[in-house]
């Protein structure tokens, strides 16, 4: 026995050693883990994609400068739709932003979608690369609003470029509205031709619907091109009013979106993505609705006042009732939190209409990312502006009527009013007639003054959705003029900010481009300084 132990003693160095020795290829891959060579459904990458254009860029994967763009968040207490009064349980109000997240996560995950679904499918023309192509461009716009110059002719290429450089403002659209172009034309031919390629699967925003796709995709294009108004006039190599004439001459090449079914909507559920507030959130007290909304809404008669907020009780205690638009009072994003609290405490203010926004897990709505009320009101605006031929009126209303459906609003309709808790105080008539005959909403002409109609019916329709689109057309257009740019509470310099400053990644990584993309605002990284889209 002795004998034998000895053998293993000698034994056992030897195989350790052999099998340390071993080269790490030679061992067996863990059949769990996926690695370049694997297939990978490409409808799994799709739904983590869908799930990171709701989210916002960075928040998935938790990048420096990430904000929430959900209801009910940071994202829209810039949009000034909510205003904190408390720090710890509101949020904060100041426009003290700095470092942007990216949608590289997006980026990445839709060229990973493309390769996958070639090696699924063996053609390069199917759904999931003509979803693909909207992404590359939804990402490329979604940072060049925040930015300026930024990569994306080398963008997404990983370990082969780590310092990509930064295209021009202006050469990120031409690339942007190419790829749109190039998506709707695999759609058309995927729509004609349906094939195993034409089939979505992991799609949470559009219930994999090619046809819903396609219309997205160039009612996502008139957002894009309306953005650029400023430059409509000298850039004639984006071709922005011919682009935009022929999405709106030409519904048979172009289609978009028909109705509120046609909606770009993450919808929530009680098992894994619920509401943002719940019966069971108790801080509606410290969020008001902001003045910017209220001040637009009550003058009108808007009956979409009732909808999103309570009664001032400080009004109620002045005899006036709930029915009575200037009961509800918006508070001053630009105040200071102190005085809000005060204020609200007081009962000066409105707060959320808790039945309707704390009632259920699930929420009373989708959240639209982009829907067919804004498109109405940007084909409007590119109409009002001489963009295109057709009835600014008609798509005008429109947009006021989506809006009013989406939140379930129809003629004599019966409202309950609650407090800030849900108690019930009294019921209301809905009157859409009386609202849309109001002579301040009647459409006044392709003018100035029916551009302002346009734009503040737009952005009452944006109320907790649609990411930062009210915040960047109201640094486009300057309207509405309730949204408070300057004030002491709004940050240490007293006035909103214009852009956000480049990923703090960028100034260690990849210095050479970011130095030289910093020349376009004169060698500085500044949060104040207008980029080529705005000047």
């Amino acid at each position: 026995m002795k004998r034998y132990f000895k053998k293993l003693l000698v034994i056992l160095p030897i195989l350790v050693a052999t099998t340390s020795c071993q080269n790490y290829d030679q061992l067996l891959p863990n059949p769990n883990v996926a690695s370049e060579s694997n297939t990978i459904p490409p409808e799994y990458l799709l739904g983590r994609i869908t799930y990171d254009m709701y989210a916002g860029g960075g928040v998935v994967d938790g990048r420096p400068g990430n904000v929430s763009e959900q209801p009910f968040d940071q994202a829209h207490r810039w949009n000034q739709f909510i205003v904190s009064n408390n720090l710890y349980y509101g949020g904060k109000n100041t426009y003290d932003w700095s470092v942007t997240a990216t949608p590289y996560g997006m980026l990445k995950n839709a060229i990973k979608m493309e390769e996958q679904a070639l090696k699924t499918l063996g053609t390069k023309t199917n759904a999931y690369a003509a979803v693909a192509k909207f992404v590359r461009a939804y990402t490329a716009v979604w940072l060049t609003q925040r930015l300026g110059d930024v990569p994306m002719s080398e963008a997404g290429q990983g370990l082969e470029n780590l310092t990509p450089k930064y295209d021009a403002q202006k050469d990120v659209y031409i690339s942007a509205l190419q790829l749109l172009e190039d998506a709707n034309a695999d759609f058309t031919s995927l729509i004609a031709n349906s094939t195993q390629a034409s089939i979505l699967a992991g799609d949470i925003l559009l219930g994999n619907d090619i046809k819903k796709w396609q219309k997205a995709v160039n009612t996502y294009k008139l957002r894009v091109l309306i953005s650029l108004s400023k430059r409509a006039d000298d850039t004639p190599e984006l071709g922005i009013k011919q682009k935009f004439a022929d999405i709106v001459n030409n519904p048979t090449k172009y289609p978009v979106m028909g109705s509120n079914a046609d909606n770009m909507v993450f919808t929530f559920n009680s098992a894994y993505n619920t509401y943002p507030h719940t019966p069971k959130d108790g801080n509606n007290n410290y969020q008001n609705i902001g003045s910017a909304y209220l001040k637009l809404t009550t003058v009108n008669a808007d009956p979409r006042t009732f909808i999103v907020a309570t009664p001032a009780p400080a009004e109620l205690a002045k005899g006036k009732t709930v029915s009575d638009f200037s009961a509800y009072v918006g508070s001053d994003i630009s105040d200071a939190v102190a005085d809000l609290f005060t204020n609200s405490t007081a009962g000066k203010y409105s707060f959320t209409n808790f039945n309707r926004y704390y009632g259920s897990v699930v929420g009373p709505e989708p959240y639209i990312i982009m829907g067919y009320s804004e498109m109405n009101f940007n084909i409007a605006e590119g109409i009002n502006r001489g963009w295109a031929t057709g009835d600014a009126a008609a798509y005008y209303t429109k947009g006021i009527n989506a809006s009013l459906a989406f939140y379930g609003l129809s003629e004599g309709a019966t409202l309950t009013i609650g407090d800030l808790t849900g108690k019930t105080l009294g019921n209301v008539n809905v009157s859409i007639a009386n609202f849309l005959t109001n002579p301040n909403v009647v459409y006044k002409g392709n003018n100035t003054t029916g551009l302002e109609q346009i734009l503040n019916q737009k952005y009452i329709s944006f109320f907790q959705n649609s990411g930062w689109e009210a915040f960047y057309n109201q640094r486009r257009t300057g309207y509405p003029k309730t949204f408070i740019t300057v004030g002491s509470g709004i940050n240490s310099v007293g006035k909103v900010p214009l852009r956000w400053l480049y990923p703090v990644d960028e100034s260690t990584y990849n210095p050479e481009n970011y130095t030289k993309a910093l020349t376009q605002f004169g060698g500085k990284d500044d949060i104040y300084a207008p980029m080529w889209l705005l000047k």
